[in-house]
């Protein structure tokens, strides 16, 4: 904790799945600007290798496919390695996205979308709480959204992952308070991405509605995730935990 600023990540590591673009890409930048070394998972190497120079010295990459859930203690072993030391942030942002009406989305097709956002978030948790409990702190920070809090059409499968989250984040809370590690989530309004310009391209009816939903006029930027993941995973934040933060722009206020 730096008493001066604990807003800062000074000699905190960071793990972050699907950090190298997007939402993902905009946490590892402003862990790395509040003094985090940040390791990026995702599948893409040439995505990630792009992000870490951008980045600088603060960062480094592994391409992995964190649905091998068998790989995943292997994985945090690498990521400690790269890092220098224990991963004492896990940011669970990998996500994929499937625009279907609920009629016409295949069981196979869920399972893809639950495997990602659910299975592998459960896995990698699973595979680094136990180090943070034994040191006695840790931050666990889930990237939810905007379609667990209303319904939105032809994104029942994201969703339904989404907000299985809400569970997640509760019952962890609940067991690993009081051992030091705190589990939080951050549920994004529409952001600049090429998840959300993938869902709105060539709609725009739906884009439309979703504009006339935000309260600030405006779509967000990765960064304004970025800051607020800071924050929780920070020791500013160090009395908050089991909560799902809103950064929308104030779209889920409702009209």
């Amino acid at each position: 904790m730096n008493p001066e600023n604990p807003f800062r990540l000074d000699n905190q590591a960071a793990l972050i799945t699907g950090g190298g673009t997007g939402i993902g890409f905009g946490i590892a930048r402003c862990m790395v600007k509040a003094g985090a070394r940040v390791v990026l998972v995702g599948r893409r190497e040439s995505e990630l290798s792009k992000a870490c120079a951008e980045l600088g010295a603060g960062a480094s990459f592994i391409a992995q496919d964190i649905t091998h859930f068998d790989e995943l203690p292997s994985l945090v072993q690498r990521a400690e390695q790269a890092a220098g030391s224990s991963i004492s942030i896990l940011v669970n942002n990998a996500g994929v996205h499937l625009k279907k009406f609920a009629a016409d989305t295949t069981t196979e097709e869920f399972q893809t979308v639950f495997s990602t956002h659910v299975l592998a978030a459960h896995a990698l948790t699973r595979a680094l709480v136990p180090g943070m409990v034994s040191r006695g702190r840790g931050a666990v920070l889930f990237t939810s959204s905007m379609s667990a809090f209303f319904g939105i059409p032809q994104v029942m499968a994201y969703a339904a992952a989404k907000s299985a989250y809400f569970g997640m984040v509760l019952t962890l809370s609940a067991e690993l308070a009081a051992k030091g590690v705190r589990v939080n989530a951050i549920a994004p309004g529409w952001i600049f991405s090429d998840m959300s310009r993938k869902s709105l391209e060539n709609d725009p009816v739906r884009k439309t509605k979703v504009m006339s939903r935000i309260q600030m006029g405006r779509m967000g930027q990765p960064e304004e995730i970025g800051w607020a993941a800071v924050f929780l995973c920070s020791s500013a934040a160090s009395y908050v935990t089991g909560v799902t933060l809103p950064v929308d722009g104030g779209a889920a206020i409702g009209f």
